[in-house]
């Protein structure tokens, strides 16, 4: 038998023991769960609504600040299909080791193998070294380093192309691009996400969102539903980036001067992107963001993203997430996120040491209990109260998070009159 917890946070806690595919018993808060008088209970569903119920009253606390950082699980498997000529290409948001296919697709896995190769990539997943470690990361990494001093030594007289290796890497690149383009589908989690998190007293700061993802899916939802999205960039077009424009916010004008003070208009959040975007360019040292971008501001998976992480702009959107966590009363919510970059980890551990009144939620599919960089946070989450692990989805998150109906932004009904209608009807 093999135990799963769903939920930590301190003594609060809910656990599944499966026998086979199927769940065998249901431990909360560390005890086992008797269902002696329930008829064929479905014990996986009750540990889901035991496990949501516990969450949904750990973020109705009233919490002064709000952040959220996101990472793939926040947009993996959404999107929409693309016309490409007569037929449609599915192009939904993938995890690394689903790029690595892509990649493997676009240049063949004989050129993928001869790549590794040339940039001695080892990493297997097997003792026979028969197939490769999906870890693009590393991948590009030792194709970086290898770019200025390998040459591939294959005599094009056999017929075998040459491998470019810096020509490579700008095609891996266009490939995650390309794949990372994604367009909001109609039910995606994010249009109810936003609106959740935004129902907040208009005299507390905004809802920040830090998303590592290169898409624009928060955007587009921000759009969708009306919001006015602070991202850095200014109102006016092109759309340029400076800091400063994140200290703006938006107010109604009549309503301050008659009651002498700020009445902040509802629908609004921040935007951060600390790893550049599918729709960020530089033209004349200046940041623009606009759409069909063929050069990308982007933070490329490989180990100089670190380094690359303090030169504008994403120094600016680093800088706001250490700054945020830094306040007072600050809840983050890390959703789809590895934990494995580490600049945003040590950021994340600052705050748990350093700022008493920081909360910290983490919400992936599973809750990882083993690997190296997680299980610290894993075993203080059985500790502290102040830190709450959720193996959920990012959709069932979305649906599942408390609604606030007393903070509701919802738009005022509109009234329609139909002035063709006659009188005497």
């Amino acid at each position: 038998m093999s135990r799963f917890f769903l939920y930590i946070n301190g003594q609060k806690s809910v656990e599944v023991e499966y026998a086979g595919d199927e769940v065998n018993n249901v431990y909360v808060d560390g005890k086992l769960h008797d269902f002696k008088d329930e008829l064929n209970p479905n014990k996986l569903d009750y540990a889901n609504v035991v496990k949501r119920k516990k969450y949904a009253d750990f973020l109705n606390n009233q919490f002064e600040n709000m952040v959220i950082l996101s990472g793939a699980g926040s947009s993996v498997g959404i999107g929409q299909n693309i016309p490409n000529g007569d037929v449609e290409i599915e192009r939904k948001g993938k995890i690394m080791s689903q790029l690595w296919d892509e990649v493997e697709k676009k240049l063949t896995s004989d050129i993928m193998n001869r790549f590794c190769v040339l940039v001695t990539y080892q990493d297997f997943e097997d003792d026979e070294k028969l197939n490769y470690k999906k870890n693009l990361e590393k991948l590009l990494s030792l194709a970086n380093i290898a770019k200025d001093f390998v040459t591939d030594a294959v005599n094009e007289k056999d017929g075998i192309k040459k491998i470019d290796i810096e020509n490579t890497i700008l095609t891996i690149e266009c490939i995650i691009k390309e794949n990372c383009t994604l367009k909001l589908p109609d039910d995606a989690p994010h249009l109810l996400f936003i609106e959740k998190i935004t129902k907040r007293k208009v005299t507390l700061p905004r809802a920040k969102i830090f998303t590592l993802n290169y898409d624009t899916l928060f955007e587009q939802a921000g759009r969708k539903k009306n919001f006015t999205i602070i991202d850095g960039f200014s109102f006016s077009h092109p759309r340029t980036f400076s800091g400063r424009n994140f200290e703006l916010d938006i107010v109604s004008r009549n309503s301050s001067r008659v009651k002498e003070e700020d009445n902040f208009v509802q629908k609004v959040f921040h935007l951060y992107k600390p790893h550049g975007s599918v729709d960020w360019t530089k033209e004349d040292n200046e940041i623009i963001q606009r759409e069909n971008v063929e050069n990308p501001l982007m933070i490329f998976p490989k180990d100089s993203k670190y380094e690359s992480s303090y030169e504008q702009p994403y120094f600016e959107m680093m800088s706001r997430f250490q700054q945020n966590l830094r306040n007072e009363n600050v809840l983050l919510i890390c959703i789809g996120f590895s934990f494995n970059d580490k600049h945003l980890v040590t950021a994340i551990i600052e705050a748990l040491e350093q700022n008493p009144s920081f909360q910290l939620m983490v919400v992936n599919r599973s809750i990882d209990q083993k690997s190296d960089t997680f299980k610290p946070f894993f075993e203080a989450s059985k500790k502290h109260n102040n830190i709450a692990l959720v193996s959920e989805l990012f959709s069932d998150f979305a649906n599942n998070y408390p609604d606030l109906k007393s903070y509701n932004q919802e738009d005022t009904k509109k009234i329609i009159l139909n002035l063709n209608s006659r009188q005497d009807e």
